[in-house]
């Protein structure tokens, strides 16, 4: 029995859709951008002449190395001090809980300008550091100002002060883990501190590392006011007393301002990657591996459904249903 002939059918015209908001403002930026380069370039008051000359001069070059040194020292002691916050934070201990509390209150609620001032008058303040029987014999006593130096201050000042902030960062990592990744690793007979340390802190990076990162990124920059205790061998003030000697501020802040971003630029893909390594398993938008079985299976069903077209003319009344 043959069947009349049936038309193929006809296949919808896709027609993409049009953008032309993203061409416009695509556009604008471009000019703005083209603009702002041209300027850069025919406007001779940015001297660059000045800028080529002294962004490897040798103080420039000692002050990055001084900036690098107080941003890192002052991050290690600022991350030590806030783990310890964190956990005593979540302690099952009140002492500790208002302690921490009280500690983020007092360095969050002071600017980090004034707590610098403070640790560059600490000598004045405290001349001596001794220790002793009270109301009794010194057993040893120094001088502050020979602890104390400008050096040890600007990172006491800085690491303070980012500890109160790093502990709250840290406090919601710890708090973004469930609860019940606790409560399974004391059902295995698992110590808290092995538990904080192998289970909890782990899974709660991922929360903590990014804004760890712009801490540390603004940490670079803050850096720039330690001439408050006073420490004057940073970039900042390195470009400063150049400008001062040659009375031309314009390009010596834009030679601090380029290696600004040069560092900043690698910490920048060193957070990258940290985030990457903590995130596997959640933030990997890499594709699934493919399951040999399920591959198998899936080309075993193939001929069959390249053969349905064939069994549905068999019952054309069905297929036109």
């Amino acid at each position: 029995m043959e069947y009349p002939h049936r038309e193929a059918p006809v296949l919808n015209k896709a027609v993409p859709v049009r953008h032309p908001g993203r061409w416009i403002s695509a556009v604008i930026i471009l000019g703005v951008l083209v603009l702002f380069l041209q300027s850069l370039v025919i406007n001779p008051n940015f001297r660059w002449d000045i800028v080529g000359t002294y962004i490897l001069d040798t103080k420039v070059v000692q002050g990055v190395g001084w900036t690098l040194l107080l941003t890192v020292a002052s991050m290690v002691l600022a991350i030590v001090l806030a783990i310890l916050l964190a956990f005593m934070r979540q302690s099952d201990n009140p002492v500790f809980r208002w302690s921490s509390w009280a500690w983020v209150w007092f360095f969050r609620g002071t600017p980090v300008y004034t707590q610098l001032i403070f640790w560059g008058l600490v000598s004045v303040l405290y001349p001596k550091i001794s220790a002793g029987v009270p109301f009794g014999p010194e057993l040893f006593s120094m001088d502050t100002s020979t602890v104390v130096t400008a050096l040890a201050a600007a990172i006491l000042g800085l690491g303070l002060n980012e500890s109160a902030y790093l502990a709250e960062i840290f406090r919601a990592g710890l708090k973004s883990v469930d609860r019940g990744q606790m409560e399974a690793a004391e059902a295995l007979g698992m110590g808290k501190t092995k538990i904080m340390w192998r289970i909890i802190l782990p899974q709660a990076m991922r929360v903590i590392v990014p804004p760890t990162g712009n801490e540390t990124i603004g940490m670079l920059k803050t850096t720039s006011l330690v001439l408050a205790v006073p420490f004057t061998l940073d970039l900042t003030f390195a470009t400063n007393t150049l400008a001062n000697r040659t009375y031309l501020p314009v390009p010596l802040l834009i030679v601090a301002a380029i290696w600004y971003l040069v560092i900043t630029s690698l910490l920048m893909v060193g957070q990258h990657f940290i985030e990457d390594y903590y995130g596997r398993g959640v933030d990997n938008l890499a594709p699934a591996a493919v399951n040999p079985a399920a591959a198998k299976a899936a080309a075993a069903v193939a001929p069959s459904a390249s053969a349905e077209p064939a069994l549905r003319m068999d019952f054309p009344e069905e297929e036109e249903k």
